[in-house]
């Protein structure tokens, strides 16, 4: 265990500001999707599984597990001092309740779907099955039984995620909605709530019942929500912050040359893309519109010339590095400039568009010096072929509620791993699945993910989910723009940060160094 330290005494306290990249749309980890939400929460809560310093997972609430030789029926042991932050015991039952919680469609959680894995699951988020029917049991007070449909080998991974963490129901019965702010929220992590000032701050302390609080060097934590990356960083060379979860990639050279030590910079699991509005009364249902959209943007220059800190250009959806899978690459990628010219504009014609009828899109994008320069960027290289963009952009907790509506044609979108499989980014692009921001639906890209999930040799599964994602490729699903490197600036004075390939930090392995 990364920072697993063998001494019984505190280590130097403190407090730590850091800037996360928006405000939470709620701490209610069963009503959010983000990562600047995730950066909180995680801190604030624990799951039956959970991350050491380097993004490995290890034992959290659990303390063990045996897992059946079908692979379909783990069973957990509960540590005996996990504890609320009012001191009540974490049982199996907060597990059962959670996971009945955030599959009852009442509920309606975006990322529900996560959960599908585990038996009856997506009948009961459909409302074909009580939430009783569910594939989770409390064997007794410190024993979680969770049956599977299928022997799903990201499974364990997947519980260190917010989706995956229990609730205290004592607190949720007696407080409804409102148990999750500030006065009403009871967590299991190593931090709890102290206050939220709404798009200001959000305040948490050490929780003192945690099992392993000693080991946890903090005092506190204020998260800044800063979704200006310039206005971050102004505040963390004025001292004011200690960590800043991005920064403007044009001051990147600037930050090498004057804050070398405070740059941390690594590869990420993560895709930056445009989605395409594939609801009826949309010019890109069309997929000759969709391939002629992409044929057109230089991801090169995107990545080299307007950001610079590393990106790769993306041809696939699912990033590189992902575990037991290598993705296909877009067909057009070996065509020169010219030709994938050449060939949208044919494209666009057959759709109907001109001179004469040129195409009008809107575009969406969430507030960021870095998503403004490159929606301009690829407006500008949609205008060779007649296309008029009209940009909008709003705070990010507004953009993705208004594109989940389908107010847009085109909207920029994110998305890291929750878990090393290309299944998790493949899922994006299922039918009825919440983070589908476009509505894009292919029978058939459904049954090759279904057959993918049904498919326990892990190479024949990997050639499914590739052959899926061709198909997706082809028929133009999303734009793919660039893989992500994950990008922080953190204090030279913290120890315990540490970069991985998910970007995961939780603040009980930061200290301040002596």
């Amino acid at each position: 265990m990364a920072l697993a330290l063998s001494c019984a005494t505190p280590l130097h306290a403190d407090t730590l500001r850091l800037a996360i990249l928006g405000e939470p749309a709620s701490l209610d980890p069963h009503k959010i999707s983000g990562v600047w939400e995730n950066d909180v929460v995680g801190d604030l809560f624990e799951g039956l599984v959970t991350e050491a310093a380097d993004g490995s997972r290890i034992p959290g609430v659990a303390e063990s597990w045996e897992i059946s030789d079908d692979g379909t029926v783990y069973t957990f042991t509960l540590r005996d001092d996990a504890k609320w932050s009012d001191g009540e015991p974490v049982t199996a039952d907060d597990f059962v309740f959670a996971f009945q919680r955030i599959l009852s469609p009442a509920t309606a959680a975006n990322y529900a779907y996560l959960l599908y894995p585990i038996k009856n699951a997506e009948a009961v988020y459909a409302g074909e099955a009580d939430t009783s029917t569910l594939g989770v049991q409390a064997i007794d007070a410190s024993t979680l039984q969770i049956t599977l449909e299928r022997s799903t080998p990201y499974f364990l991974d997947q519980l260190s995620h917010y989706t995956a963490y229990p609730l205290p129901r004592h607190t949720v019965e007696a407080h409804g909605n409102e148990w999750s702010r500030p006065g009403n929220m009871v967590s299991n992590g190593a931090f709890q709530l102290k206050d939220w000032q709404s798009q200001t701050r959000i305040t948490a302390t050490r929780n003192p019942n945690f099992h392993d609080a000693d080991q946890v060097a903090l005092d506190e934590i204020v998260y800044f929500p800063i979704e200006e990356r310039n206005t971050a960083l102004n505040r963390f060379r004025a001292g004011e912050i200690d960590i800043a979860r991005e920064f403007p990639t044009q001051q990147y050279d600037w930050l090498m040359d004057n804050l070398p030590e405070a740059v941390q910079v690594a590869p990420y699991l993560g895709i930056y893309y445009y989605v395409f509005n594939a609801r009826d009364g949309h010019a890109t249902t069309d997929p000759r519109v969709r391939e002629a959209l992409s044929l057109a943007v230089r991801r090169e220059v995107i990545t080299d010339q307007i950001l610079g800190t590393g990106e790769v250009p993306a041809y696939s959806f699912v990033p590189p590095n992902v575990s037991h899978y290598e993705a296909p690459t877009a067909s057009f990628a070996e065509l020169s400039q010219d030709e994938r010219l050449e060939r949208a504009r044919e494209l666009l014609q057959e759709a109907g568009y001109g001179p004469d009828n040129p195409l009008e899109l809107m575009l969406r994008y969430n507030t960021s010096e870095d998503h403004r320069k490159v929606a301009i960027a690829i407006a500008a290289m949609w205008k060779p072929l007649g296309v008029e963009v009209e940009l909008y952009n709003s705070e990010v907790a507004v953009h993705y509620a208004d594109i989940r509506q389908g107010d847009f044609d085109v909207a920029r979108a994110g998305w890291i791993g929750d878990y090393n499989d290309a299944q998790n980014f493949l899922s994006l692009l299922e039918s009825n699945v919440s983070n589908n921001y476009g509505a894009y639906s292919s029978p058939e890209f459904d049954a090759l993910m279904s057959e993918a999930a049904n498919t326990q040799d892990l190479d024949k599964r990997a050639d499914i989910m590739a052959e899926a994602e061709t198909l997706a490729l082809e028929n133009s699903a999303t734009l793919p723009i660039y893989y992500y490197v994950s990008r922080n600036l953190v204090s030279p004075d913290i120890s315990g940060w540490e970069t991985n390939i998910e970007d995961i930090h939780r603040s009980r392995w930061v200290h301040f160094d002596d």
